[in-house]
């Protein structure tokens, strides 16, 4: 191992303590329960309480901020096996990176189909699929698929704004880096990967919201998967950036669903909770559509599907 990946020792394990546990205090610490506001206590005739997100978004954000970057402060002792867990795992990923990269780019006919198949998870990407459960839940007044719209946009920048700063810190060199592949400290922008802490918080927002839907989780944590994978398959990242930008995605998107999600509308389409989800349940007919995920992998595509219940 060269000198260069010696420097500034304290600033790496720093990070393998630190980023670990922004994933798992923030989807584990117990959020103390709000009182209801007068936006989630009002009847189906009077506005949705799914503008109470929209209007509390920027301040949102600037509190999620806050508690991200405060939460190694918070961590307790029932947590510390989790994080030493992570903080391990990664460490041995670490100290196998260049080999298991070295391996991986030994097999170019993954490369091509990688890079197609991680692009789902480039920032742009994830932020149009944000963006599309809220404004077709906005257009067919479906506050259940606007909210997962709003939700997963906080958290994809609350994640990206995390993982941005800790790439600042690490500077990690990409597998493609030549004799300073992954090596710390040298100007790159590896560690941790941020299209996988992109489809993370996605998914883990995706997946909570529709928790009452087994085969959205599966599809969502899965797509997930698939995608960070491919991040290494395809050149880009070490095994240990995916293993951290995974965590810290999960985590970000598992916290910002806890402590913004509306239950009143967690079912529903109307913010009077009696959306499509209620009536398939009844056997009576529903009004609104229900909005979800859908893959199809004959055709290799991924798009979101609208489903009425008369």
């Amino acid at each position: 191992m060269s000198t260069r990946a010696l420097i500034g020792p304290g600033f790496l394990i720093g990070v393998l303590l630190i980023a670990p546990s922004f994933a798992w205090a923030q989807a584990t610490t117990p959020v103390a329960p709000q009182p209801p506001s007068p936006a989630s206590t009002q009847t189906s005739t009077q506005p949705s309480p799914v503008k109470q997100l929209e209007r509390d978004f920027l301040k949102n954000l600037l509190r999620d901020q806050k508690a991200i970057w405060t939460s190694p402060a918070h961590v307790r002792a029932g947590d510390l096996w989790w994080i030493g867990s992570i903080s391990g795992a990664t460490a041995a990923f670490i100290a196998t990176d260049r080999e298991t990269g070295d391996y991986i780019a030994t097999y170019p006919d993954l490369l091509k189909p990688s890079q197609a198949v991680s692009q789902a998870g480039a920032g742009y990407t994830v932020a149009a699929a944000a963006a599309s459960f809220y404004l077709i839940g906005r257009a067919v007044k479906n506050d259940r698929a606007m909210q997962t719209g709003l939700l997963a946009g906080e958290a994809l920048i609350n994640s990206a704004i995390v993982i941005g700063a800790v790439k600042s810190i690490t500077l990690r060199a990409r597998p493609d880096a030549g004799d300073e592949r992954s090596e710390f400290f040298v100007g790159g922008r590896s560690f941790p990967s941020g299209h996988a802490g992109n489809v993370w918080s996605f998914a883990t927002v995706v997946a909570s919201e529709y928790s009452d839907k087994p085969v959205v989780q599966v599809v969502a944590y899965g797509a997930a998967g698939l995608i960070s994978v491919a991040r290494f398959t395809a050149q880009r990242h070490y095994l240990s950036d995916i293993l951290i930008g995974s965590a810290i995605g999960f985590g970000v998107g598992r916290y910002v669903y806890r402590v913004h999600h509306i239950d009143g509308i967690k079912r529903g389409g109307s913010s009077g909770g009696s959306g499509v989800a209620s009536s398939a349940k009844s056997g009576g007919t529903g009004k609104w559509p229900l909005v979800s995920p859908q893959f199809d992998r004959a055709a290799k595509g991924y798009s979101i599907g609208l489903t009425w219940v008369y």
